[in-house]
């Protein structure tokens, strides 16, 4: 399982905010990014200097953000933006967040039972997996504000074929164009292992992963344990390159998510861990959904979505990956690589109680 992060030759304009019409969810979400990554003071009071407010921004919320921690710059311009947008309408209410609903966890008995069975479906998934191709969808985004104003950098389709147990790609058109450039010669932001390596990693005996009971979850509509995991960096084969000129084997922590009725993974998340201060990498990021996909008569669990953060300094760059159109593998298998709508991300909801059986 590996990660890499190398940088193109695309020319990224800068962010076209000038003039930019926000709503106070927009400018707390800009606002608590910008805290979140610890912008400079100066960059953030100058983007905001090109924006206009379409709701009225009350001085206690400028309070509130000044003790999370914005700059004098920032809070002075935020009052300009109150002022002028005084006689704006003010913002509706949040909808009241239903009260939560508690559901005991399972017995630490059945916990082990679940974790034992999904442990040897992970070590056993590719080879239950049937001889396969799909279209492979990667949306390609960049921000160099730090400020996740994504701009769209590329979008790539490949042949993606499995074949005896072993991925091939072949990238068929960049930007809706016919190329011959090699997968291994893209450049950019890359990843590999959702087709198995990324789960036999977790659970392989070598990696000692620590599991735990998080808590319960809906996910695709379908009840979920959700364990949370921790690998520790001298058990990692996890492997960040950047630039084809430095690579560094980190830790990682996540979540998985087991589907409570069949116990195969719907989700898995990685974060990075241990990376070395001096690595230029910082940040990385994976979460991998899985769900039913029927390839000729049979239904089977297949990669569905990814998406793919990496950070180096403020540089942000995301990947989206797809996975469409799985066909049967034969000579006679055809795929056409019209670029599809992306997939809706798929949101966690909570997990509501079983009805009791009605009498």
């Amino acid at each position: 399982m590996w990660l890499r992060f190398f940088t193109t030759a695309l020319f990224l304009g800068c962010l076209a905010w000038g003039q930019a019409r926000l709503t106070l969810q927009q400018l707390a979400s800009f606002i608590e990014s910008s805290i979140k990554l610890k912008q400079d003071d100066r960059k953030v009071s100058d983007y905001l200097k090109k924006v206009r407010l379409a709701e009225h921004l009350e001085e206690r919320t400028i309070e509130d953000w000044q003790g999370q921690g914005i700059g004098p710059r920032t809070v002075a311009v935020l009052r300009e933006l109150a002022e002028a947008s005084k006689n704006a309408p003010k913002a509706a209410p949040p909808p009241p967040k239903p009260a939560p609903v508690v559901i005991p966890p399972p017995s630490a008995e059945e916990q082990q039972k679940i974790l034992d069975e999904v442990r040897q479906y992970a070590l056993s998934y590719t080879k239950r997996l049937p001889d396969f191709i799909c279209m492979q969808v990667t949306r390609r985004y960049h921000d160099p504000s730090g400020l996740e104003f994504w701009q769209t950098a590329d979008t790539i389709t490949e042949k993606l074929t499995y074949f005896e147990q072993k991925e091939n790609y072949q990238v068929v058109t960049i930007n809706g164009r016919m190329t011959e450039v090699s997968h291994d010669r893209l450049g950019g932001a890359s990843s590999s292992g959702e087709f198995g390596s990324l789960l036999k990693e977790i659970f392989e005996p070598e990696s000692e992963a620590q599991f735990h009971w998080d808590r319960w979850a809906t996910l695709h509509a379908r009840r979920n344990h959700v364990f949370s995991y921790r690998v520790a960096q001298p058990k990692s084969k996890w492997r960040i390159d950047y630039q084809r000129t430095e690579s560094v084997i980190a830790g990682y922590q996540g979540l998985i998510y087991v589907d409570a009725d069949y116990h195969s993974v719907t989700r898995v998340t990685l974060d990075a861990i241990d990376i070395p201060p001096s690595f230029p990498v910082q940040q990385a990021r994976t979460m991998l959904d899985y769900d039913f996909v029927k390839i000729g008569e049979n239904e089977h669990v297949l990669p569905l979505r990814a998406e793919v953060r990496m950070r180096s300094g403020k540089d942000l760059r995301k990947n989206v990956v797809e996975f469409r159109l799985y066909r049967k593998f034969g000579a006679d298998a055809t795929i056409k690589f019209d670029v599809p709508e992306p997939l809706p991300e798929e949101k966690e909801q909570p997990a509501a109680p079983v009805k009791p059986p009605s009498k």
